[in-house]
């Protein structure tokens, strides 16, 4: 994520937004840092960028951070943001957080994913009501109680579908499918922030894919169901079978059938959808 949404070669092109957020950082670590924290992991994640500053025009400025300051930033960064007490969740490693130069001025570029749903909300200072925050714009502010509530509700334990399949990668998902599925979906929500996401975030922000133990991105068992080809879906679940029946004339058995086995698509279950509602729509 960090890569699509920093470039230092594209430094002088970035403005704030509800993805990239600057602090001067001069004093060290700014309070405001931890709302900022709070906010991107409860919504799409974000850039938070140390060393920075918008001017008036809305350009960033680099507010002279030397070599010798990112040895105690980094340490206060890391030693707060595990400390329970002041966030409620470390969703980190050590790839997240970099180093750059521009201009000689050091910068700070902290990369935070947005939580899974059993994490959030992310909250700091120990206060789940008053320490929660949202992302709009370019700014961070308090969620509602109700928010808040919403969000605890989330919270259920994992489903067979979240299942990750690690023996796959998302490589062999079906990408004519994925581009149908992205297709449909930029059409009826074209200004969706997703929409502009590349295959493997796309991917994982619907679910379909996630982080296995190794670290790299394997499908969901709703990805492999919705995205896979039908001989890769049986051989992770075995009596895997589809099977869509018209009854329009109760006198027979049934007018029109399409199933899973037929040989006459891919299998999953986007392309079952799809077939069936052009089985209906050239009737109308």
């Amino acid at each position: 994520m960090s890569k699509r949404l920093f470039d230092i070669k594209k430094f002088d092109s970035y403005r704030e937004d509800n993805r990239r957020e600057v602090k001067r950082a001069n004093r060290g670590l700014p309070v405001s840092l931890w709302e900022t924290y709070s906010s991107f992991a409860n919504c799409y994640g974000g850039v938070i960028i140390l060393g920075v500053k918008e001017d008036e025009n809305k350009r960033w400025r680099t507010t002279g951070l030397r070599k010798r300051d990112e040895g105690k930033l980094i340490k206060d960064f890391w030693d707060t943001v595990n400390n329970p007490r002041k966030v409620s969740a470390n969703l980190l490693s050590d790839d997240d957080v970099k180093t750059y130069e521009s201009g000689g001025d050091l910068v700070i570029v902290i990369c935070v994913p947005m939580a899974k749903r059993e994490q959030k909300p992310v909250f700091i200072n120990d206060n789940m009501f008053g320490g929660t925050f949202k992302r709009n714009h370019e700014g961070d502010y308090h969620c509602t109680e109700l928010q808040v509530k919403s969000m605890l509700r989330d919270q259920i334990e994992s489903t067979m579908d979240m299942k990750v399949i690690e023996k796959m990668t998302i490589d062999q998902l079906d990408k004519d499918t994925i581009q149908s599925y992205r297709n449909r979906h930029s059409t009826f929500k074209p200004g969706h922030p997703w929409v502009h996401l590349n295959d493997a975030d796309y991917l994982q922000k619907i679910g379909a894919a996630e982080m296995g133990k190794d670290k790299k991105l394997h499908p969901t068992a709703a990805g492999l169901l919705m995205f896979g080809e039908e001989n890769r879906i049986v051989r992770e679940f075995p009596e895997y079978f589809l099977d869509y029946q018209e009854l329009m004339d109760p006198s027979i058995r049934w007018t029109d059938r399409l199933q899973s086995s037929s040989g006459e698509w891919s299998g999953n279950l986007f392309d079952f959808y799809f077939r069936v509602y052009q089985k209906n729509h050239e009737k109308c």
